[in-house]
């Protein structure tokens, strides 16, 4: 079952055809609040996936992206030094997913990743399975196969591997712009409730907390110098909000 209904809507949650954003927790799903471009919120949704595969709960809980572009907070493109630095530690938490450094040309790295977050915001039109098959089809492009999201024509090849998508409609949706104010809608309202933390999750009840379960620092000195370290892990953090979302979700109708 797939949860399209929050507990409690924000009081922008919902403009025109735009699906509801439930900044307040939906009923069967956990609430993603992330950029494409983030590794460490790949980790979350790589972790929420296979826990809600290991529970059995697929057909029961849905994973819900909102959309909150780094770009769009620190009002600078993509900061690959940042990237390239954090992809080892999330490698190691999450290595079934493939990672690797940019492997592509230099003048080639995606300086944006907003057409991106608006082509997942665009494929909940259709349906929350679309949008959770795009929205890791586009993290799998950047962070395994090194290809540049940037792009109009890299974007609709991701989506041309989403069974769920209708890859027509969403090129079709991204040329008239019908996502992009749910996207700016959507940043404004992250901005304000978790600042700049881009893995955020938001558990039926309402209760949230940034990359649950990790815990990261920083050594040495600013940028570009120092590195990040991992100092906190909990794996199993995650069967714990797909057990909550499937504990809130409607029983299945089974007549």
């Amino acid at each position: 079952m797939i949860a399209r209904s929050p507990t409690t809507a924000h009081p922008a949650a919902r403009i025109a055809d735009d699906p509801l954003e439930p900044w307040h927790g939906a009923p069967g799903a956990v609430v993603l609040i992330s950029d494409v471009a983030c590794p460490w919120a790949t980790v979350i949704t790589v972790r929420l996936r296979a826990a809600r595969a290991r529970c059995g709960l697929v057909d029961r809980v849905s994973v819900i992206h909102l959309a909150h572009p780094l770009e769009l907070v620190h009002e600078r493109v993509l900061a690959r030094r940042v990237i390239d630095a954090e992809i080892p530690l999330c490698a190691a938490a999450a290595p079934d997913f493939g990672w690797s450094l940019w492997q592509g040309r230099l003048d080639e790295y995606p300086a944006s990743s907003l057409l991106a977050v608006e082509a997942v915001q665009a494929a909940r039109r259709q349906s929350e399975v679309a949008a959770e098959e795009l929205d890791l089809a586009l993290r799998s492009a950047l962070f395994v196969e090194s290809r540049c999201i940037t792009a109009r024509h890299e974007v609709l090849r991701a989506a041309a591997c989403c069974p769920a998508l209708e890859a027509g409609q969403l090129a079709r949706d991204l040329d008239t712009g019908v996502a992009r104010g749910a996207v700016m809608r959507q940043s404004a309202v992250a901005r304000a409730m978790v600042g700049a933390c881009t893995g955020y999750v938001i558990a039926p009840d309402g209760s949230g907390g940034c990359n649950p379960g990790i815990t990261t620092a920083w050594i040495g000195a600013d940028l570009p110098r120092g590195v990040p370290v991992l100092t906190h892990d909990d794996p199993e953090a995650y069967d714990g909000l797909v057990a909550a979302a499937a504990a809130s979700s409607p029983e299945p109708n089974l007549a």
